[in-house]
């Protein structure tokens, strides 16, 4: 699905210049991150290519249970904000 496509929602349900789809997927790289997901996980879940071109040839692992697991968390912590809880997550300091 294009970043287009998901643009012509927004404007449909009246949020055109509000959001993007892009600030959402800002948002979700950020917010993995703070909570200390592998950074390989974030990258390939939003699908960007390794600027490393020599691990970019030999590296074509997708991380399935770790970007599961990832996931997971981050759609039970957007449920929790939906549902109003004052929402504080965190293993600060640590990494996944």
């Amino acid at each position: 699905m294009s970043e287009a496509s998901i643009n012509q929602v927004f404007k449909r349900i009246g949020y055109a210049g509000k959001v993007t789809g892009h600030g959402f997927r800002h948002t979700m790289s950020t917010i993995l991150h703070e909570q200390g997901y592998n950074t390989a996980w974030i990258e390939t879940q939003l699908a960007h290519i390794d600027k490393n071109s020599i691990r970019g040839t030999y590296n074509h692992a997708q991380y399935l249970d770790g970007r599961r697991e990832m996931l997971q968390w981050y759609a039970d912590y957007i449920d929790a904000l939906q549902h109003g809880e004052n929402v504080v997550h965190g293993k600060f300091g640590a990494t996944r």
